[in-house]
């Protein structure tokens, strides 16, 4: 008999699902503001994103302040504090095993504003007339 070597493309239901409660959870503690650290008063935490590693023992959190300031500094400092966010967290997973937290600055935003920035460039906005013209004739 042969063995089928497919692996899913992208991460499974159970991933996802699982990011999704760590997010939340985490957006909750950023809320309250149970995080003491001079780096991190005042700043409003977004979490866009979090990727779980195949085993769920390890959760990747995308994190960006408000208005992207400081971000690298932000980021440093949940890093620093990670277990006890870790410990925050885990009640409201109801996991067997909460995951390891690590915290990265999120990109999209500014790959977003890069993409948008070309979609309005001259050079594209030339070519899309170019194609308005071709559907009227």
């Amino acid at each position: 008999m042969k063995k089928d070597n497919h692996t899913p493309a992208g991460p499974s239901q159970r991933m996802l699902r699982v990011g999704e409660l760590v997010r939340h959870a985490l957006a909750a503690v950023f809320a309250r503001g149970d995080v003491e650290d001079e780096a991190l008063s005042g700043a409003v935490i977004t979490v866009p994103e979090v990727r779980m590693s195949n085993d769920l023992k390890l959760a990747n959190a995308y994190v960006m302040p408000l208005g992207g300031q400081r971000a690298a500094e932000i980021v440093d400092a949940l890093n620093r504090h990670r277990k006890f966010i870790r410990g925050r967290i885990s009640p409201d997973l109801g996991l067997k095993f909460a995951p390891e937290v690590k915290f990265f600055v999120d990109s999209t935003f500014d790959e977003y504003g890069r993409i948008d920035a070309l979609l309005r460039s001259e050079r594209v906005q030339r070519d899309l007339q170019g194609d308005n013209e071709d559907d009227k004739a």
